[in-house]
């Protein structure tokens, strides 16, 4: 048995919370400025929150271990159970060729790359990182909008940029499902549940979703650019917020990605019915006489890219799409109706099953005994400051079927038969999928079970206490608490396990409401993902600029840093009487 303490170290909370900062100042330093590989620097800083744990707070090492152990399973399951099977149903398509389809259907949509920039990185990233999330989508549009002629630069900033208000709700809402399971073990707010927490991010994220698509546009062709594409930018936009919020408080969190990228590619489509720009440039040949070409360094998304990706934090690098070059190098590829049926097929099919499995009746039934299992994990016994209850963390939820990866394997194999994909093919793509991913698969293992560590030793504790102190201020900071965790750690649920609990306990001292600053640790989180070191190598990587990240960096991080202080503000006014009415 092991109870936590809030000041163990030399009876002072302030040097308690110094002492309790460490594993993450670790992570930090690792990763941002010695650039350490990020499996290694997960290690090594779980290592030191296992030391701190021990020695400082007087955790007894098997509680300590034990706890370490929790956090690596719900590290792999349910997280990397979802990222895994997502990325092995996207590699089937590669290995049948129907991403290619998939591509050339999305071109023919308009040939203009200011609406492309929205279709592609906003709202077909927007459905990759509902379904996968980690990086997926970066790594995928980016070499989508090389191959339809955009410049390497302008490509990587643009699908950085775009993955950013569907963040929070990727890889079918793990990053609130992991600050619901976080937030709800230290703090018994009944509104820290996945579908309140999800409700509340749906109504700041949304907000974003309206500029975004204008500020694509703007990067893609300047001012020239948002006055002849605002109106389509726009219709994208409020389509994507409206569905998001929609979707977020009334349908389903874990769908609500899937149905806003789907609402706003279709209210794009509708609108180039009955309005098309008043001028169609030709970018690409436009930055050619520029001097400056539209391809540079060519794509470079093949084996540097995954080797890149499988050595950054949150960030799993699926195989090479395969990309032809851009639209002059030759004509164009036919495709049949049926060929393009199948190439929309795997995500149809993905649809399908979750929206059955989301149904009220079919949930509450997966939600029991023998599907779901609820047990308290063997061995650990943690209480908090002063409390006679055990904490909700030490009970492990194993929902083998309902589980969002395992539905993901029913999808792959409705696909191979779609796709009519043998079961050897199949097998052989899952398992080059676990090897591709085995070091993202360490990192991520590793950054939850040193945030299980903190949070069950009473690091965190410690850390909410201190920053409390802060008062109504904290409100101001709390999404820049979410900012800086995804820019180091590349992935929203590793900032939400990392930073979680410390929110709500800070939002108790300080009397905030819990549920805001976990919802603004996620919603502030988003903004940091086009800044993080794991995310920029990805762009990087697949428009063959590997090493020229800093160039990248300059591009976006003004974005970042703008987006961010209006997500500040919306959190400050929601905090106060102003906005307050938007809390569930």
């Amino acid at each position: 048995m092991f109870e936590q303490v809030l000041d163990p170290v030399g009876g002072s909370l302030g040097l308690s919370a110094l002492c309790a900062v460490l594993p993450l100042l670790t992570l930090f330093v690792l990763l941002g400025a010695l650039r350490v590989k990020a499996w290694i620097a997960g290690l090594v800083s779980l290592v030191v929150a296992l030391l701190v744990a021990v020695l400082l707070y007087s955790m007894p090492v098997d509680q300590a271990l034990l706890s370490a152990t929790e956090g690596a399973a719900f590290g792999f399951f349910p997280i990397l159970w979802i990222v895994l099977n997502a990325i092995w149903v996207y590699n089937l398509t590669v290995e049948t060729g129907h991403f290619d389809v998939l591509r050339r259907s999305f071109e023919k949509v308009s040939p203009d790359q200011r609406i492309q920039s929205i279709i592609i990185a906003f709202c077909f990233g927007a459905l990759l990182e509902a379904l996968a999330g980690f990086g997926t989508p970066v790594a995928i549009t980016v070499v989508m909008l090389m191959a339809l002629g955009f410049a390497p630069l302008k490509a990587a900033a643009v699908a950085l940029i775009a993955n950013t208000a569907p963040v929070a709700f990727g890889a079918l809402a793990t990053p609130i499902v992991t600050l619901a399971t976080v937030t709800s073990g230290v703090n018994d707010d009944a509104g820290l549940t996945v579908d309140n927490l999800g409700a509340m991010v749906g109504r700041q994220t949304p907000i974003l979703a309206v500029v975004v698509p204008l500020v694509l546009v703007f990067v893609v062709d300047g001012k020239r650019g948002v006055r002849q594409t605002w109106p389509v930018a726009l219709v994208s936009g409020l389509a994507f917020a409206l569905a998001q919020f929609v979707a977020a408080n009334y349908i389903s969190v874990p769908l609500t990605d899937i149905i806003a990228a789907l609402v706003s590619a279709a209210a794009i489509v509708a609108m180039l019915r009955v309005w098309t720009p008043s001028e169609s440039p030709d970018l690409a040949r436009e930055a050619v006489a520029a001097g400056g070409g539209p391809r540079g360094g060519g794509v470079g998304a093949g084996a540097t890219a995954g080797e890149e990706l499988g050595d950054r934090p949150g960030s799993q690098g699926p195989r090479d799409p395969g990309a032809p070059a851009s639209r002059e190098d030759g004509p164009a590829v036919p495709d049949s109706r049926s060929e393009v049926v199948k190439a929309y097929a795997p995500y149809l099919i993905i649809i399908v099953i979750f929206s059955l499995a989301n149904i009220s009746a079919v949930k509450e039934a997966l939600s029991a005994a023998p599907w779901t299992k609820v047990f308290a994990w063997p061995g650990l016994d943690v209480f908090g400051p002063g409390s006679d209850t055990e904490l909700s963390s030490t009970n492990y939820t194993f929902n083998w079927l309902p589980a969002a990866g395992t539905l993901m394997i029913l999808a792959g194999i409705l696909t191979m038969i779609v796709l009519k994909i043998s079961p050897a093919r199949g097998l052989r793509a899952y398992g080059r999928t676990y090897a591709e991913l085995k070091w993202a698969i360490v990192t991520v293992m590793a950054v939850l079970a040193l945030a299980y560590v903190m949070n069950q030793s009473g690091q965190t504790t410690s850390l909410g206490a201190w920053l409390a102190q802060t008062g109504s201020f904290f409100a101001f900071l709390s999404p820049i608490l979410g900012w800086i965790g995804v820019a180091v750690t590349g992935s929203d649920t590793s900032a939400n396990a990392l930073f979680g609990a410390l929110q709500v306990q800070t939002a108790a001292g300080a009397g905030l409401d819990p549920v805001l600053l976990a919802a603004a640790n996620t919603s502030g989180g988003v903004l940091g993902k086009m800044v993080s070191p794991q995310n920029l190598a990805i762009a990087a990587a697949a428009v063959g600029m590997a090493g020229k990240e800093g160039e990248l960096f300059r591009k976006v991080f003004g974005w970042s840093l703008l987006l961010l202080l209006v997500m500040c503000v919306i959190v400050v006014l929601q905090s106060t009487g102003a906005l307050s009415w938007m809390i569930p």
